[in-house]
């Protein structure tokens, strides 16, 4: 078993990679199989190893097939199994008839689907219909899905849950909710994507031993943020490192009534290495930011006027956290959006950008889905239901770097493969957690890496420390606590 690859694909490019492995480079289509089968017992027994008594629900083609291979080898390494088909066997063609023919030749029973599961299965199987489903899942194999998604016993996917579109992660008409997906050959772009990333559990792929020559890795939909990429980006200081190195972070933002947000970006800027961080806000709390954080160096901004002297000083500015849309957010609004410094806008400065679109090449932006909705003048569940295709509007619109948040974030300067993050949790799902983005973003920008770098080690950088900062638990967990983590995570 190997960790998760960087590239993820179309099913159509999975698909001509299977073709090449097998037509140019002489595997048999079977020992494709076989392998993945074996991926999968494996996969099984260390994610559930108390399980002992498996039953297999297989439909047609090669993912029936792949559950015939799970089933016999299953049975050779002890485990109880059992087999339901809701199509029948003997109707199978190609490898899928071989692996169920070798499945039967070794005793293996399979017994017509009838509306029911096995009560006392530890392990349900689904190797219903794979990943090339086009159309909605309905009669049996929608009652099969039902069947095992009310089953108590743990679900595993053989290479994408049924029901969950390949590419887009759409669940068509009703979706298997499985707890592990064993995927094969090359990552499917619908394990991340729209309910897909819900439904998938956990992700463990394996390439089958397929040449790494036979993967395009140019024709990949999106690729992964490595660990490779934070310690490439992410070097380590010399010892002559003076704060004046690492550049001096303008957070600009924290209208009337709304100091909380750019505090939380202030610091995070600071624990993400910035040399300096000022904040600029309403003149009403200026005095509450330099007593709860004296590190950060606070302004109160009657006016844009009041910006310049600011800016002179500023290396990047991070723009709209807890901005408001007031006539002093405005006033403010017009300043920014003549600068050339490199910038971060999230929040308000957002929402203001969507009521007078403009592009700049000098931005990144950071919309959450309903942020993205304004931007682009639609609902934030169209946006939702095609991410990649909103990412790549957002980009056309407003130019820049584009930071679509949300699970899988993705990240595009439209220059080559989208980004995409894998790491995070939904106890990110509270507030304050975009302010933090915001701050490291615009602290990586101060440092000196460019504008998808900043973006792309931010997004990632934010992750992983929300997931350090969840791993008591994700329920509760607030921004401040992510803040605490950042350090662990900026020096790879």
């Amino acid at each position: 078993m190997r960790t998760l690859p960087n590239e993820i694909y179309s099913v159509a490019t999975v698909r001509e990679i299977d073709r090449s492995a097998i037509e140019d480079e002489g595997i048999p289509g079977y020992t494709l199989m076989t392998r993945a089968g074996a991926a999968a017992v494996r996969a099984a027994r260390e994610q559930f190893p108390d399980e002992t008594r498996w039953q297999v629900v297989c439909g047609a083609g090669n993912n029936a097939g792949d559950g015939y291979v799970v089933a016999r080898l299953a049975a050779q390494d002890g485990i109880v199994v059992s087999a339901l088909a809701l199509v029948d066997p003997e109707s199978l063609t190609g490898d899928a008839a071989t692996a169920y023919g070798d499945f039967a030749a070794e005793g293996g029973v399979v017994m017509p689907w009838e509306g029911a599961l096995d009560d006392e299965a530890g392990l349900i199987v689904d190797a219903l219909l794979g990943s090339g489903l086009e159309r909605d899942v309905t009669g049996e194999f929608a009652k099969a899905v039902s069947a095992m998604n009310a089953h108590r016993a743990r679900v595993m996917a053989l290479d994408i849950p049924a029901g969950v579109h390949g590419d887009t992660g759409e669940v068509m008409g009703t979706a298997v909710q499985a707890d592990l997906t064993v995927t094969f050959v090359g990552l499917k772009a619908g394990l991340f994507a729209g309910e897909g990333a819900e439904l998938s559990g956990v992700i463990v792929f394996d390439g089958l031993d397929v040449p790494e020559h036979c993967r395009p890795h140019d024709q990949a939909m999106s690729r992964r943020i490595s660990s490779r990429i934070l310690r490439r980006c992410l070097k380590r200081r010399p010892r002559s490192a003076h704060k004046g190195d690492f550049g001096h972070v303008l957070i600009i933002g924290g209208g009337e009534g709304m100091p909380g947000a750019v505090r939380l970006a202030g610091e995070a800027a600071l624990r993400a290495g910035a040399g300096l961080v000022s904040v600029a806000m309403h003149p009403s709390h200026a005095t509450v930011i330099v007593g709860s954080r004296p590190e950060l160096m606070s302004h109160g901004i009657p006016d844009a006027d009041s910006l310049a002297p600011l800016l002179e000083r500023a290396t990047a500015v991070a723009f709209g956290p807890g901005l408001g849309t007031s006539d002093w957010a405005r006033q403010l609004f017009a300043a920014v959006s003549a600068l050339e410094l490199p910038c971060v806008w999230d929040a308000d400065a957002l929402n203001l950008l969507a009521e007078t679109p403009a592009k700049s090449k000098r931005r990144i932006i950071t919309p959450h889905p309903g942020e993205a909705g304004r931007l682009l003048g639609k609902t934030t569940s169209a946006v939702q239901g095609d991410r990649r295709a909103a990412l790549n509007a957002l980009q056309e619109k407003y130019g820049g770097v584009v930071v679509l948040k949300g699970a899988n974030t993705l990240v595009t300067s439209k220059k080559q493969v989208p980004w995409l993050c894998t790491s995070g949790n939904p106890g990110m799902a509270s507030p304050g957690m975009g302010d933090v983005l915001t701050g490291v973003v615009a602290a990586l920008l101060a440092q000196g890496l460019g504008k998808e770098a900043s973006a792309v080690v931010g997004v990632e950088a934010h992750a992983r420390a929300g997931d350090y900062a969840a791993r008591s638990g994700e329920r509760g967990t607030i921004a401040s606590d992510l803040i605490a983590e950042l350090r662990r995570v900026i020096n790879p």
